[in-house]
């Protein structure tokens, strides 16, 4: 028989109606695995982003993501900025949007690059097909949305085309030279090759058709008369000459898209990494805090003096964390120490190629995702 009191010992409670699971909020261990991932010194556990807008439902909270939840939460801290690079914080974001910022910048914001060689004369030991694949990998310090592209129908004009000229040639019993991108000169007029169709004429007056048909001069307009047309780095070396060798050729730049060519993508690279986090789940001190400040190989650690001759170890630099897991492998280590990313935290660098600075790419990568979501919602209304 049991008796009453067992009764009311024994009587069944809903594991909803625990204490420890409060209405409205996650308890922690699945907080954490919402919210980080965490770093074993195996593996990576909690990778995967948790998307279901119910899959917390029966605890009472909305998953789903909400415009004004995602207002209030996302910003941008610009950490550093300098002339070809930038890293800022990207926060409040999900991996799939910062995964597309990265993406347009590679590959849909346009540059101008060269695309079309002229050559006259080549006698290098460089082939023309490499030499103009080489000539097309060079950035171009210009402003892409001062030009228009140009289609296959399209007459090269002051509008979508730039020209450039190279002529240099290595004297016969001198030693070899290095044809640098400095050798690469602007033509504001235009061609000065004759097209290949064109026959001789003797009329004097008559003006040469060449493979551009330029209206005016680019210098005479207000974007490049103070600003000149030229290679962003003059040291790249395109050819070797030995004794009587030469090159002349005229180079064509066109507006493009690193979908295109790699060749026409404004970022040198662009990536992005979870904020990593490390914890010191208990203290750590003298000998062992002088080991684990000596296994971390980017100085994440510092030491810290508590008075009486003794010290403790410090998280110092948390950013600089690679997650090498350097910190947690061997003796039991991972009781020690702890290391997290937290998923809607990114740190994101941009490395320009000298076009335009990187700020500039990164505003300018945010208007063309402003532009694919207005055409989404202008076709599904």
């Amino acid at each position: 028989m049991v008796s009453a009191n067992e009764e009311q010992r024994t009587e069944k409670i809903s594991v909803w109606d625990l204490p420890d699971v409060p209405s409205g909020n996650l308890p922690a261990h699945l907080e954490l695995q919402r919210t980080r991932t965490v770093c074993t010194s195996d593996a990576p556990i909690y990778t995967e982003n948790i998307q279901y807008s119910g899959a917390y439902a029966s605890m009472g909270v909305d998953n789903s993501m909400r415009f004004e939840k995602f207002r209030n939460n996302f910003r941008v801290e610009v950490i550093r900025l300098g002339d070809d690079d930038m890293e800022f914080d990207m926060i409040g974001i999900d991996a799939s949007l910062a995964n597309a910022f990265r993406r347009i910048l590679i590959s849909e914001l346009p540059t101008m690059a060269i695309e079309n060689v002229l050559v006259a004369n080549n006698t290098s030991v460089v082939q023309d097909e490499v030499l103009a694949h080489r000539l097309g990998l060079i950035p171009l310090k210009v402003d892409p949305r001062l030009f228009n592209y140009k289609s296959e129908t399209d007459q090269p004009s002051e509008k979508n085309t730039i020209v450039f000229k190279l002529h240099s040639r290595c004297e016969k019993k001198s030693s070899r030279i290095n044809v640098k991108s400095s050798e690469l000169k602007w033509l504001p007029g235009g061609s000065e090759f004759a097209l290949s169709t064109e026959k001789p004429t003797q009329d004097s007056t008559s003006k040469i058709k060449t493979y551009t048909s330029f209206t005016c001069s680019q210098d005479s307009l207000p974007e490049f008369s103070s600003n000149p047309i030229a290679p962003t780095h003059d040291d790249i070396t395109l050819a070797v000459l030995g004794p009587g060798q030469e090159i002349e050729l005229e180079a064509h730049a066109v507006k493009g898209m690193g979908k295109t060519h790699a060749k026409w993508s404004p970022v040198a690279t662009a990536w992005y990494r979870m904020l990593p986090e490390v914890i010191l789940l208990q203290e750590i001190e003298d000998e062992k805090a002088e080991e684990l400040i000596q296994k971390c190989p980017v100085n994440v650690f510092d030491m810290e003096d508590i008075g009486k001759g003794r010290k403790r170890a410090t998280v110092a630099r948390p950013r600089s964390c690679t997650l090498c897991r350097e910190c947690i492998r061997g003796d039991d280590w991972d009781k020690l120490v702890a290391l997290q990313r937290v998923k809607d935290h990114f740190i994101f660098t941009i490395e320009s190629t000298g076009a335009l600075p990187p700020d500039v790419l990164f505003t300018e990568a945010v208007k063309i995702l402003e532009d694919k979501c207005e055409r989404v919602i202008t076709e599904m209304s």
